[in-house]
């Protein structure tokens, strides 16, 4: 918002030429994205996520964002570049639909995330381009301009730096939201088709889901709780509606997946090799989606989500394991191990105080958003190597 500001003071006060303005926005915009990314990370760590906040931080953004794009607007209007206002406004209409179809589709009960230009590629755009522009001006001058042998006209200058990405995110903005739009399409229509196909059916079978649910109701599963107020463990009877989940396909690399409660997308963590067939020693396990909403299709994850959220990282040890854990929560370390007993890589985790072998990660997430979800409990499944049974512990991460 600040740097908005700044460039309506540049537009008022600075002359043509002068790119200091645009050079400090660019150090503004840059400042307080850094800010956006790290927000949901402070919260989460800090205990301070709530549904609230995160509808309180979406509405600061799309505010934030809509400054930022009136000053840069009447930046370019008021040093007479007028065509180049023309693209900065038409990013602003592109980057308001991009919010506006997944806040849509959210609505309607689909994740929809899909695109290049999501936020914070946005302000990282704007904010690296107006330095640059800044800088440049400052050290060859603000009205500089580059020509071609033969040409009269000049087809760059100094303020280009900063122009053209903005024309490049007119176009990529409302590409993005017109691919949401798409994506959004299409899982919509496979779910309404599958509710028509399905009606028959469920009007049949409705006197057998009553005795099914029935009997449900009287089947105990036992799992291990553990809460801040006490610590030890709590062994409680329950049905877990998350057994109903898709499961995916093993196949013989997979190692461990993924899901929450925000939908049935899965993410899957399965062994990385090489070309021979041996462990990628750099990055011994690939993470990747599987859209169970989409026809259960295959899809790795944005810049983004691994880099902020379900990356894993790992850490080569001296007896050929890896530790591992997910960037968002360090806290919940794995071990990547090869077992002597079927000569096959496993993921290892603590349950319930012993070692066990990890086939399901689990969260129930109730409101926050993507950089802050409000996490309610986290459920670990596996199996004791030792006995065969099925061991599972949940607990507030």
């Amino acid at each position: 918002m600040a740097g908005g500001v700044l460039c309506v003071a540049g537009a008022e006060e600075g002359n043509l030429g002068d790119l200091s303005y645009v050079g400090w926005a660019g150090v503004l915009i840059r400042f307080a994205g850094l800010f956006v990314l790290l927000d949901g990370q402070v919260a989460r760590l800090g205990n301070m996520s709530s549904s609230f906040r995160a509808l309180y931080d979406s509405v600061l953004d799309r505010y934030s964002e809509l400054v930022m794009f009136l000053g840069i607007c009447y930046y370019l209007v008021g040093h007479h570049y007028f065509l180049s206002s023309i693209f900065a406004f038409i990013a602003l209409i592109g980057s308001m639909m991009v919010s506006y179809t997944r806040a849509r589709a959210e609505g309607l009960g689909i994740q929809c995330k899909d695109g290049l230009m999501q936020r914070p590629e946005r302000v990282i755009t704007i904010g690296i381009s107006a330095m640059i522009c800044g800088i440049t001006g400052h050290y060859i001058g603000g009205d500089h301009k580059w020509y071609l042998p033969g040409v009269s006209f000049h087809i760059l200058e100094t303020m280009s730096i900063f122009t053209i990405p903005i024309a490049l995110m007119a176009i990529l903005n409302n590409i993005t939201a017109i691919l949401r739009l798409l994506g959004a399409k299409k899982t919509l229509d496979g779910r309404d088709n599958e509710k028509t196909s399905s009606a028959p059916v469920n009007k049949l079978l409705i006197g057998a889901g009553i005795i099914i649910m029935t009997g449900l109701a009287f089947i105990n599963k036992q799992v291990v709780v553990k809460t801040a107020k006490n610590p030890a463990a709590v062994t409680v009877a329950l049905i877990d509606p998350q057994d109903t989940f898709p499961v995916p396909s093993r196949n013989a690399r997979q190692l461990f997946y993924l899901q929450r409660t925000n939908n049935t997308n899965t993410i899957v963590c399965e062994l990385n090799l090489n070309n021979k067939g041996q462990i990628n020693e750099e990055t011994p396990v690939h993470v990747f989606w599987i859209r169970f909403p989409e026809g259960g299709i295959r899809k790795e994850l944005s810049y983004i989500q691994r880099v902020f959220a379900y990356g894993i990282k790992s850490q080569a040890q001296d007896n050929g394991t890896y530790k591992l854990h997910f960037v968002s929560y360090k806290k919940q370390v794995l071990l990547l191990m090869h077992s002597p007993k079927d000569s096959k890589y496993h993921v290892y985790a603590t349950i319930n105080q012993k070692p066990a072998l990890l086939s399901r990660i689990f969260l129930k997430v109730e409101g926050g958003s993507f950089w802050a979800p409000n996490i309610v409990y986290m459920e670990m499944k596996g199996t004791d190597p030792l006995t065969g049974k099925e061991t599972v512990e949940r607990f507030k991460p």
